[in-house]
């Protein structure tokens, strides 16, 4: 697999999780990475993107100021680090790579993914 997600997990309300994406066999110099998310009947969700020069990210707007993305190329992994968690950021995270020029919060865009991470947080 290209990408595989981990760090998902069971946390409390307000608690902090980060997820990592090891990217293999794709260069995080070439293709922009998106963590997306989704709850069962629901369609995936564009949580985060950066791009693949690293100097632009975006973020949903119930992310803002709460997720930060970051990546560190020498170690092929994309990292997602989410603060103050809520009930309503329970969902399977995925991350997905694409070779798009800006990086993009819709799957649509996105060529290859990985198989997703849950996370859940406990009221």
């Amino acid at each position: 697999l290209p990408l595989v997600e981990s760090g998902g997990g069971l946390v409390q309300f307000g608690g902090s999780l980060t997820l990592s994406c090891v990217v293999s066999g794709l260069s995080l110099d070439h293709h922009n990475i998106g963590w997306f998310r989704q709850v069962p009947g629901k369609e995936r969700v564009g949580v985060s993107c950066i791009s693949r020069s690293g100097d632009r990210s975006n973020y949903l707007d119930s992310a803002k100021g709460r997720f930060t993305i970051s990546k560190d190329n020498a170690k092929n992994t994309v990292y997602l680090q989410m603060n103050s968690l809520n009930s309503e950021d329970t969902a399977v995270y995925f991350c997905a790579a694409d070779w798009a020029d800006v990086c993009s919060g819709s799957p649509h865009e996105y060529d290859y993914w990985g198989l997703g991470t849950q996370v859940t947080v406990s009221s």
